[in-house]
């Protein structure tokens, strides 16, 4: 039971969880006036999109060991490094697999049209892999109010 506890009270993992949650609500609500639909895979599963979500769980990490431990502490230290290369891997090799994607669905898309061959079938591939710089400064923010908003909280009151 110690250990629920434990984990119920641990001030970065809630903020971390927290900070994800939040961004896959923001998510959630700019994909539907994107998209215009609704898909709860897409909605708890899905990658890509405004603001990104590892980004705002990896900063909301790193933020509230530094509200917790101070900037000088190892805690922060790992974190902060860790949520550098979350930030890099959206914005660099997960941003190229989808754009390499989106080419691939039209090259395949178009020797479809051209061969005019119904039986040439290929499921999409997924164009949502990656983020924008924009998406990832979102995320980064989201995940820097988050754990600020929790450390007010009575059950941490940390602030």
């Amino acid at each position: 039971m110690e250990f629920i506890l434990e984990l119920a009270t641990n001030f970065a993992l809630i903020s971390a969880a927290s900070g994800w949650i939040v961004a896959q609500i923001f998510k959630f609500c700019t994909g539907i006036f994107k998209i215009k639909k609704f898909s709860v895979k897409e909605f708890l599963f899905g990658t890509g999109g405004m603001p990104s979500s590892h980004t705002a769980a990896a900063s909301a990490l790193s933020c509230a060991c530094a509200i917790q431990y101070g900037l000088g502490s190892v805690s922060f230290a790992i974190s902060a490094v860790l949520m550098m290369i979350v930030m890099r891997d959206a914005m660099g090799m997960r941003r190229q697999v989808g754009e390499h994607a989106k080419a691939l669905n039209l090259i395949f898309q178009e020797l479809v049209e051209a061969k005019n061959d119904k039986n040439l079938t290929q499921k999409a591939l997924d164009e949502l892999a990656g983020h924008t710089p924009l998406q990832v400064f979102a995320g980064l923010l989201v995940g820097i109010v988050v754990p600020f908003l929790i450390a007010m909280l009575p059950a941490f009151n940390l602030l």
